[in-house]
């Protein structure tokens, strides 16, 4: 991802990673903890558990939410303190509706005339503000169903749905699920829970990916297969397009909401979802290394090493060479502690840029043609600089090959791209990039090579970054966007609104 190796070059940001276990004897909380540490990569601004704790009246949901990284967020004192229950859910979050704040960190919480509700949310619908209207509705005029105004309250698209869930005092949560789930739009994988059952539901064309796993003495729901091995539990399935699951005491219960029109998101392949992470039954390294195999056909190139940039292009790369013959190598050493920071660099530290995380290895590159593989180019900053480093370094030539189809549409179903100016491959051909960027030669793998790699029919991926084509239909433009649900908002030079938001502390004061 081009702004983890240059905090400049504002790249596509990950989705958002969530958990949920139901386990009693287990220690959920620590389950919930590690389970959110092996998704940490889809998402980093802030993490939070949400745990079922037995009192003397029943169960009480607990919430410990904070900004920062899943490590930064909890320690020993913070899980122990959240110990105790049978039942837990968790998020780490990349902001696609909503500031990046304290306030919309998940999981979101609300007090039902039953109990509560905690919810977690990877994606984003694309209905938000017909979902406000509806919520208004719902929300009683003299405020009688729940203390404050949960419209105005709601400035996610999670706390929408939170907050829907919570105006149904007569059903159970499931039954509320039966109501909210229908009217929902975009993308959504959602893990929610109140004080005895875990729930979680996907949307009818399954964007963003959702499974399910089997414990010794429990059940496992999470984003990605990756974190079911980091907590030792076995894969059963993908929850399905359209599917509500409910797990408690009296076992797992599934319901389908909405008709199934499979559309899985093809950027998963590509750089989203861990390389060792199963989706659609191929392991996604062995989908990259495809990719690479299919990249030496369409683009050969007459080179003497073949390099990732690390570590996103690595799988790519490794396929690359076995298909070309062409020998691989480590041409470049990331600094793998050289993470997100809230201390901005100098200036002459800036001009720096990625060499504050890469660095190449002269002994190796030099006198060389290289073929340098790598996910994506969104603005082309980083390909520049690299190209320019690997030359000063030694390189003869140097050949850049992206395991992507050029990107040139914006997502709306939780990923957050630059906008479709800012995108390079928008208005230039691949010969215009190439120049711009100063390589030898560019080539893209192509739309259809990539589809095929993944081993899953083209009509059942989203693929709309690539081509355009949206399988949910999309509201007017002025409906969507990350910051529709918040105020306050100015008006800038140019006439467009923009939402004031601070980052990580600014609003401690207002904090419970």
């Amino acid at each position: 991802m081009t702004d983890d190796l240059d905090p400049q070059d504002r790249g596509p940001k990950d989705a958002c990673g969530v958990f949920g276990v139901w386990a009693p004897s287990e220690e959920v909380a620590k389950l919930t903890y590690f389970g959110l540490y092996a998704l940490q990569h889809r998402g980093q601004e802030s993490a939070g558990i949400a745990v079922s704790k037995p009192t003397g009246r029943g169960a009480q949901i607990m919430v410990h939410k904070e900004m920062g990284l899943v490590s930064q967020v909890f320690d020993e004192n913070a899980l122990n303190s959240l110990g105790g229950g049978h039942l837990a859910i968790g998020h780490c979050r990349y902001s696609t509706t909503g500031a990046s704040v304290w306030k919309n960190a998940q999981p979101t919480f609300r007090s039902t005339a039953t109990g509560g509700i905690a919810l977690g949310h990877n994606g984003n619908l694309t209905n938000a503000l017909e979902l406000r209207e509806w919520l208004a509705e719902r929300d009683l005029a003299d405020r009688s169903l729940l203390p404050g105004s949960l419209s105005a309250e709601a400035t996610t698209d999670t706390s929408l749905i939170t907050a829907l869930l919570a105006t149904y005092p007569e059903l159970t949560t499931e039954q509320a699920a039966a109501q909210v789930l229908p009217r929902l739009r975009g993308a959504f994988s959602l893990v929610f829970m109140d004080e005895e059952t875990l729930y979680a539901a996907r949307d009818p064309q399954g964007i963003r990916p959702l499974v399910l796993g089997r414990l010794e003495r429990g059940w496992v729901v999470a984003s990605e297969t990756a974190a079911l091995d980091i907590v030792g539990a076995s894969f059963v399935r993908e929850i399905a397009p359209g599917e509500l699951l409910a797990i408690d005491a009296a076992g797992l219960r599934s319901t389908i909401f909405a008709q199934p029109d499979p559309k899985g998101c093809l950027f998963e392949y590509v750089y989203l979802a861990r390389p060792d992470t199963l989706i659609s039954g191929s392991r996604l390294h062995s989908v990259r290394v495809e990719v690479g195999r299919t990249l030496a056909k369409e683009w050969p190139a007459e080179a003497d090493l073949v390099i990732p940039v690390p570590e996103s292009g690595t799988p790519a790369a490794i396929g690359y060479a076995e298909q070309s013959g062409i020998p691989y190598g480590q041409g470049l050493v990331k600094n793998s502690y050289v993470g997100r920071t809230f201390i901005q660099p100098s200036q002459t530290i800036r001009q720096l840029g990625i060499r504050l995380k890469l660095n190449p290895l002269r002994d190796v590159i030099g006198g060389k043609r290289l073929v340098v593989v790598d996910d994506t180019i969104v603005r082309g900053n980083t390909q520049r600089a690299l190209v320019r480093m690997l030359r000063e370094a030694g390189a003869a030539e140097v050949h850049i090959r992206i395991s992507a189809p050029p990107v040139k549409w914006p997502c709306f179903y939780g990923i957050d791209f630059a906008s479709r100016a800012e995108l390079i491959a928008t208005g230039l051909t691949t010969d215009e990039i190439c120049r711009s960027i100063g390589a030898d030669s560019l080539g893209y793998v192509s739309l259809g090579g990539l589809v095929a790699a993944t081993n899953v029919a083209k009509d059942h991926l989203c693929r709309a970054c690539f081509d355009g084509i949206y399988p949910v239909e999309l509201p007017l433009s002025e409906r969507l966007g990350k910051s529709i649900l918040e105020d306050p908002v100015r008006t800038d030079l140019d006439g467009l609104h923009t939402v004031i938001a601070g980052v990580g502390a600014a609003d401690a004061l207002s904090r419970p």
